[in-house]
């Protein structure tokens, strides 16, 4: 055995490396440095502040994958640790953990009117519910088998479902296709009960279809926006997956949250968090590539407060940023 050293050989540190070396290689940063082009527009009036939130002393909060608020302004941030989900009120202060030993590798998060807690696990291949006091309600998928949906051989399973959105009659949404160039990316659609209803998507560049349907949001018309990654584009479906339209956009379209004035859209490995208008024609960008405030490994998924706070879920530095207008 090697001696004590710069070399030596550390069980904690091959660990870690392992951990690393596994996290960036299922992130799956594009080798092309076309994907990598950040979105040119007028600098958004919002700066980064540290230290975004005060955890208890000896609770530890593992990489943020997603972050959303209910109508009590309470923040629930999904996170790839030992404490998956973990709620805040609106002041910031710590509540309550919950969901320990559901998650495999936590993905996306929303609330539905109701308070109800929608998550996914892509790893896992579920989708779950967890009612608003963190009681799982149902599970959508085949946990830890993916594969098909086929009602007509009963066959439940996702591909690595990324995000879920809820309609306003309860229906649900869920995207799928995580991993770029395997998998079949689609959008499903059941009902309020978790039953099926129908799908469409699949592989392609085509109006339709999709290289990674990461992320997804529903506007003030009901319409859905589904952020389509690889090829660089939102697509807009009606709730019956008809097309209405796409978006093309530079970087990597990942994550949306739409309000009643904006959109503010995060650009994945491209470092940036963007506003658009309603009409998703972009207005301003901040942020950039690093390790530094205000710079993103990988910005993943972002939700805005009832105070206008903006908070980014960044996977790849583990870390949850939070904007304030200048």
């Amino acid at each position: 055995m090697r001696g004590p050293g710069a070399g030596s050989w550390r069980p904690g540190t091959w660990i870690a490396a392992l951990l690393i070396a596994a996290t960036a290689a299922f992130a799956q940063r594009p080798s092309n440095p076309a994907l990598l082009i950040p979105q040119t527009a007028p600098e958004l009036d919002y700066v980064a502040v540290p230290n975004a939130l005060t955890l208890p002393q000896g609770t530890t909060m593992g990489a943020p994958a997603s972050v959303a608020f209910d109508a009590r302004g309470h923040m629930i941030v999904l996170n790839r640790g030992p404490h998956p989900l973990m709620e805040f009120d609106a002041d910031g202060t710590f509540i309550r953990s919950f969901g320990e030993g559901l998650f495999t590798r936590s993905h996306g998060l929303r609330i539905d009117r109701d308070g109800n807690i929608w998550a996914t696990d892509v790893s896992a291949h579920v989708v779950m519910k967890f009612s608003p006091q963190g009681q799982l309600l149902l599970t959508l998928g085949t946990k830890g088998q993916a594969g098909e949906w086929n009602e007509a051989t009963q066959s439940h399973h996702f591909n690595e479902p990324n995000d879920v959105a809820i309609g306003a009659n309860g229906d649900i949404f869920v995207v799928q296709g995580h991993t770029p160039g395997r998998g079949d990316p689609r959008v499903f659609k059941f009902d309020k009960d978790g039953n099926f209803l129908k799908t469409w998507g699949g592989k392609g560049t085509e109006p339709g279809q999709f290289e990674v349907a990461h992320g997804i949001a529903i506007d003030a018309k009901g319409l859905l926006w589904v952020t389509d990654r690889e090829n660089q584009r939102i697509q807009i479906f009606d709730q019956d997956g008809k097309f209405i339209r796409q978006i093309k956009y530079a970087g990597l379209p990942c994550g949306l949250s739409i309000g009643s004035d904006y959109i503010y859209m995060v650009n994945g490995f491209t470092g940036q968090l963007l506003r658009l208008d309603l009409d998703g024609n972009v207005l301003s960008a901040t942020g950039k590539p690093g390790k530094g405030l205000g710079e993103f490994g990988e910005a993943h998924f972002v939700a805005v407060s009832s105070k206008g706070e903006i908070y980014i879920a960044d996977t790849v530095n583990s870390t949850l940023h939070k904007f304030v207008k200048k």
